[in-house]
């Protein structure tokens, strides 16, 4: 394992469940101004902005309105809201219907309500029911995101729910959780989208790959399940190694071009976004936005020393 790893990724994400440090961060002009390369605006006009420009390079979009872990139904009800107002927007873009829909938005069930004390998981299953009706009724996807490891089997029995009457819901299945083989196994027989990606979480070694390498090697165990199933994988990865192993995969067991994806983070890798949509792909970029960005971009530089780099040179460059 190396040294980013062992030592700066557990630090950093430490440093996403500091109350004081996110209070700081969020007044920092600098900081605001860095995380605008991974977080495209606050409101509903900024991420439409995003969509319009995404759309017109021909890529695919996942729209996740950042929130996590509401601490009472008021809060749960105002993330439901933004979600119903988000899918409004969508539907003025008149997208044609598709095998492949090119618009879809990302739930955190943690935002929804899950961790409730009282009847979390229920309040969090109708408000996630609430989103799909609309999200049906204007021709959007939805899929689940995954959170840290302690709400794995809760996430995925809400989505088993939601899957009995919208048969299109997607979930996330985190390669790096030892448990994932099985899940993929399980979700590719019942047919579903299932975006895999590396895991993006503290977790203990006891339920998780920690090495690089070991959790590279559980996520092409992973993808190949999903690509010999019956369900639609999406690639959720910036590695090269993953995305070179693609097409193989893909012609070994005959699939189409609309049989699978690959996802990619806002303002990650845009030029091989470009290059994969170019070449006739299904590219599916995942566009944050909203005022709770500070958990979402600590993970997102614990993720990869380059991303790092990146806003420690804009410090650097603001302060001269």
């Amino acid at each position: 394992m190396g040294v980013f790893q062992r030592v700066a990724r557990p630090v950093i994400l430490a440093a996403g469940r500091r109350e004081g440090l996110r209070r700081t961060a969020e007044r920092l002009p600098v900081t605001r101004d860095v995380v605008h390369r991974f977080v495209p605006g606050e409101c509903i006009a900024d991420v439409m902005n995003s969509v319009e420009r995404l759309r017109d390079s021909r890529r695919l979009v996942s729209i996740d309105h950042l929130g996590e872990d509401v601490g009472d139904a008021e809060a749960a009800d105002a993330s439901v809201e933004a979600y119903l107002a988000l899918l409004d927007a969508l539907s003025t873009r008149g997208e044609e219907p598709a095998t492949v829909r090119p618009l879809e938005v990302s739930l955190k069930l943690s935002a929804l309500g899950q961790a409730l004390p009282r009847d979390g998981e229920k309040i969090a299953l109708e408000n996630a029911r609430a989103i799909c009706e609309r999200a049906q009724r204007v021709g959007v996807w939805v899929t689940v995101d995954a959170e840290d490891h302690t709400t794995t089997d809760s996430t995925l029995s809400i989505v088993r729910d939601l899957r009995a009457d919208f048969r299109w819901v997607g979930t996330v299945l985190q390669a790096y959780l030892k448990r994932s083989r099985a899940d993929c196994a399980e979700f590719a027989a019942s047919g579903a989208r299932i975006r895999l990606c590396k895991g993006a979480y503290d977790e203990p070694t006891s339920v998780a790959f920690r090495g690089r390498d070991d959790v590279t090697a559980s996520y092409l165990q992973c993808l190949r399940i999903l690509m010999a199933g019956s369900g639609y994988p999406m690639v959720a990865s910036h590695d090269p190694e993953i995305i070179d192993a693609v097409p193989a995969l893909v012609r070994e067991n005959g699939r189409g071009v609309d049989d699978f994806e690959y996802q990619m983070l806002y303002g990650i890798r845009d030029g091989e976004q470009r290059r994969l949509a170019g070449e006739g792909n299904n590219v599916r970029i995942y566009v944050p936005f909203g005022t709770q960005w500070y958990g979402y971009f600590v993970r997102r530089l614990a993720e990869r020393p380059a991303n790092l780099t990146f806003f420690l040179r804009a410090l650097a460059e603001r302060r001269r």
